[in-house]
């Protein structure tokens, strides 16, 4: 099973209990949730980490679910779960998947109209819809009948999404073949290809180079990788291999002497490589994945390239670094020797968005580390600086004098933590604060002056339309604690899409007045987009690259925040959290 059909699992089973009995079953809800948003969110494939007996190594995984997850990668199977999925009726489960569906609504409409079929419950629910018979149900009516169709035409509309990777989990396991590959003695250099060189935020299957003067000894050391559970083809110069995660896996094997025309060809885009053809054209060449040959001359021997800053170069142009190769300008800027120089994940001084377990009763999930734990893993990054950043207190379970005595008492704590790690690291005051429906902060100003600032996002109703979400954001944002947008589509990536902004409006308006926006590294969110990114910094946007880490170790997912911010042309004046203490600080404080 892939990560994300047992996390699935998990969820399914936290749904269940929350049905027969959410007071009861409280805390079992809690774990296993818990546990299925942490093995959604993993980078490495859990059968592989059980195999090598490093289960425990999961953030959100405790004893009792680590040994079901033994007995499932043994026997296919976990009698526990079975048990109590046995309780609910299986189309109550189709109904998960559908946007705007909780457990007690999918079983109250399976139950009401005695629906058995899970294949074709969505279409059974649509005709009694149809027939205005989820109206008449008592709790529902006909807003909720209407909202119920919109869920099931979004729903549908989604059924023809390819599965793809998120990016991090693509990278981890390429990474994981890459380092498999350079153990052989003939693998000279090796690189990965298409769009997860590129960094794009999804990846189909892995393409990956080698570079070597043995290539049957690589494509047979290849074959041997010790995860694969079948080699579909392996051939003189290529091999392609299905790993136990199910995913496939292509070699290309090519001379060293011929190593940078390969990289350069199969890295892409197509768009890319159709404009730098126009280029060796214009110049009297043909260019090939070989390398470049005169085109007048057919009989001519190809010139080969080792690496592709020399073919870049005998073309005349600076090498354009991958994530820049969509055929949007970068070519005609490398022929002036004019392109951007790129934030890296080395100019990253600090993380601002950070929540550790600290006990602030919050309206969302609470971190796994506590502060202290964050700020050694910060300290082992040679971060000059963090900002914790925990989910505002729970607006429903607080008073607006219980929220402000909880911030009192964190303020406090930091306070502590300042003076502990003096001229050692800079500790801001922040917190992830909802922007409610209407507008207004989840935090009122009596809580709000404990704190630095805050980072604002969007936690709920998802649904409203552009103009009325766009003042929505504005609103919260021009509160004057506000400095920073989080997560601002709210896309999950293969899970949900983002809401619709102004987005012309939005950059406008951070631009005069001195707010920035988030570009969030977590692998579902990749959130602010590349292409935003970009027309974010044509306005002159401040951007923060952040990881909404939960653990002290998610805090290393910040290079695909850069991966982001680098395909959106991002360079280190754009990204506040690159900035010497000092001049950061005087942002926050204007």
């Amino acid at each position: 099973m892939t990560n994300s059909e047992i996390a699935k699992l998990l969820s399914s089973v936290a749904s269940a209990y929350a049905i027969i009995d959410d007071k009861k079953h409280r805390f079992q809800i809690l774990a296993y949730q818990k546990a299925s948003d942490a093995i959604e969110h993993e980078s490495k494939e859990l059968k592989e980490l059980y195999k090598e007996r490093r289960l425990e190594e999961l953030p959100g995984i405790g004893s009792s679910i680590k040994s079901h997850l033994e007995e499932l990668f043994t026997t296919g199977k976990v009698a526990h779960f079975d048990q109590v999925l046995d309780k609910i009726p299986s189309p109550v489960f189709t109904l998960l998947d559908v946007p705007g569906f909780g457990p007690k609504k999918a079983y109250k409409l399976v139950t009401e109209f005695n629906l058995k079929n899970p294949e074709t419950v969505i279409k059974d629910l649509v005709e009694i819809a149809n027939k205005n018979k989820i109206a008449t149900l008592q709790g529902f009516g006909e807003k909720s009948q209407s909202d119920i169709l919109q869920s099931f035409k979004e729903y549908g509309l989604g059924k023809t999404k390819t599965a793809r990777m998120v990016l991090p989990y693509a990278n981890d396991l390429a990474t994981k073949i890459i380092d498999y590959l350079y153990a052989s003695k003939d693998v000279k250099a090796a690189s990965t290809l298409g769009s997860l060189r590129r960094k794009k935020s999804t990846v189909g299957d892995i393409d990956i180079a080698a570079a070597s003067k043995n290539p049957k000894a690589v494509l047979d050391h290849f074959a041997s990788y010790p995860h694969t559970d079948r080699v579909i083809e392996k051939g003189t110069r290529t091999a392609s291999i299905i790993t136990s995660s199910n995913k496939q896996i292509d070699l290309m094997v090519e001379d060293p002497e011929g190593f940078g025309a390969l990289l350069q060809h199969f890295t892409g885009s197509k768009e890319h490589n159709v404009r730098l053809r126009e280029i060796a054209l214009s110049k009297g060449y043909s260019l090939s994945d070989y390398g470049i040959k005169k085109k007048s001359d057919p009989n001519s021997k190809i010139k080969l390239f080792k690496t592709e800053e020399e073919l870049y170069k005998f073309l005349g142009m600076q090498w354009i670094p991958p994530e820049m190769r969509e055929n949007a300008g970068e070519i005609e800027l490398a022929l002036k020797n004019n392109l951007p120089r790129l934030i890296e994940l080395k100019d990253i001084k600090g993380d601002f968005h950070l929540h550790s377990s600290y006990p602030v009763e919050p309206s969302h999930d609470m971190g796994i580390n506590t502060m202290d734990d964050m700020i050694k893993k910060a300290l082992s990054l040679n971060y000059k600086y963090l900002g914790f950043s925990e989910h505002n207190p729970s607006i429903s379970k607080h008073t607006e004098q219980q929220t402000a005595s909880v911030l009192e008492k964190r303020n406090k704590y930091i306070t502590q933590l300042r003076e502990k790690y003096k001229n050692i690291i800079h500790i801001f005051s922040l917190m992830e604060t909802d922007i409610l429906p209407n507008g207004n902060l989840a935090l009122k100003d009596k809580s709000l002056k404990f704190l630095d600032a805050t980072i604002v996002s969007v936690h709920s109703s998802f649904n409203m339309n552009r103009n009325d979400m766009t003042k929505r954001v504005l609103k919260g944002l021009s509160h004057p604690k506000a400095k920073i947008l989080a997560h601002p589509t709210g896309r999950l990536i293969n899970k949900r899409p983002g809401y619709e902004l102004n987005w012309d409006e939005i950059f406008d308006f951070c631009a005069k007045n001195n707010k920035a926006i988030e570009i969030n590294s977590w692998p579902q969110r990749l959130d602010l987009p590349d292409s935003l990114v970009r027309l974010a910094t044509q306005k002159a946007v401040k951007l923060f690259i952040n990881t909404d880490s939960h653990a002290s170790t998610q805090m290393d997912l910040m290079e695909y925040g850069v991966s982001v911010a680098r395909r959106g042309w991002a360079t280190k004046d754009d990204i506040l959290n690159s900035f010497e203490y000092n001049t950061l600080k005087s942002w926050f404080e204007k």
